[in-house]
């Protein structure tokens, strides 16, 4: 369980490290803060467009072997991200890195729950999942520190090690896990055309990640300029927000096994509340640090309840399911960083959070009008 929880935490923290240092790396490569969003982008295209059919393909592979294999690619990317000469070979390594990003998300909480007894299912993923809250306090604040410190390149040097490590662990500590629940390819992208709750759970899953990832994305730039954040207290922001992430988590892990809409809905409505906040009175002196508490409590509590909800809604193939819900979160992470940067480049880093606060009430609305009509309860309670 700790070899895979660290697994989420070295996938998470490379996928969004851009985000802490995404001023000095625009500024070292001459590329706009707009277009080295993409870091994001191209990262979150390859993680949700290939797994479904990576998944597919490798239905046979022991989860054991699959694994390490994933690792090697991002240890492998992190270390040609830092050597790299130029933004146009960082933009394709982190496109190929993308893909086994996205198929450990479809595998690893399935790895997890496995694991353990069926019963303790839910808290399993809920433990593995903490690995975002880890990487939220510590991953992506310390590699905004050690930027400070070191560089942008260096601080991709050191998450290619610690890449390596976890790869070291997993290859020691994981049993055999053979395939189980993969399916066909054409059976996968089948599912949510005949499972009416588990392509409602995606609708709500695009909008709320569009929403929040296009804010997330360029959250640094909107702390610089509206709230004149340097960069020693951007580190302090972020990690506030990942206290608040692994505070949602645990909150969650509780209240999502009796009341999951609920605790949804709740999670929805923190982020939406705490984005406008944000644009209203972001520029005071302790706003920032409460609303970023809030917006990781929300996102903590959410990303868990939609995980249970995925797995409620497919719980005979869960792990195709996960791979489309993979394909549709790491779509809209990309999407949302595109948005982002567009909005950011032309009408400002102050119109991304607008944009943020839009997609996430409409997935709040979706989940108020009832039209996934989600179970209250998940799989600990089933």
């Amino acid at each position: 369980m700790a070899a895979i929880t660290a697994s989420l935490f070295a996938f998470l923290t490379t996928e969004l490290l851009p985000v802490g240092i995404l001023t000095p790396v625009s500024a070292s490569l001459g590329v706009s803060v707009g277009v080295a969003g993409l870091m994001v982008t191209v990262y979150g295209v390859s993680a949700g467009l290939g797994v479904p059919f990576i998944v597919a393909w490798s239905r046979r592979v022991d989860r054991r072997v699959l694994l390490p294999a994933l690792l090697v690619v991002l240890a492998a990317g992190n270390l040609v991200t830092a050597l790299s000469p130029t933004f146009p070979l960082i933009l394709a390594t982190r496109l190929t890195m993308g893909f086994a990003n996205g198929v450990f998300w479809a595998i690893g909480v399935s790895m997890a729950m496995r694991l353990v007894p069926e019963k303790h299912a839910s808290r399993a993923a809920a433990v593995v999942m903490s690995g975002i809250s880890i990487a939220a306090v510590a991953g992506m604040p310390l590699g905004t520190f050690l930027e400070d410190l070191t560089g942008w390149r260096t601080t991709f040097l050191i998450w290619s090690g610690l890449s390596a490590l976890v790869l070291l662990a997993v290859a020691v500590l994981i049993p055999s896990l053979p395939s189980r629940n993969a399916v066909p390819v054409r059976e996968v992208f089948a599912l949510p055309v005949t499972n009416v709750r588990l392509r409602t759970v995606m609708v709500t899953v695009v909008l709320f990640v569009l929403g929040h990832f296009g804010a997330y994305t360029f959250v640094r730039p909107f702390l610089e300029d509206g709230a004149g954040a340097s960069s020693a207290s951007i580190t302090g922001l972020l990690m506030a927000y990942g206290i608040g992430g692994a505070m949602g988590n645990f909150i969650a892990g509780h209240t999502a096994t009796r009341h999951l809409r609920a605790t949804f809905i709740t999670a929805c409505s923190g982020l939406v509340a705490s984005l406008l906040l944000l644009l209203a009175v972001g520029h005071w002196t302790a706003a920032p640090v409460v609303l970023l508490v809030v917006w990781g409590v929300s996102f903590g509590a959410w990303q868990l309840c939609q995980v249970n909800m995925t797995l409620a809604a497919a719980p005979e193939t869960f792990e195709a399911a996960m791979s489309l819900n993979t394909l549709a979160y790491n779509t809209s992470i990309a999407v949302g960083a595109l948005f982002g940067g567009l909005f950011a480049d032309h009408l400002g880093v102050r119109s991304v959070l607008w944009f943020g606060a839009a997609l996430t009430a409409a997935s709040l609305l979706v989940t108020l009008a009832g039209a996934g009509r989600e179970p209250r309860r998940s799989a600990d309670a089933r």
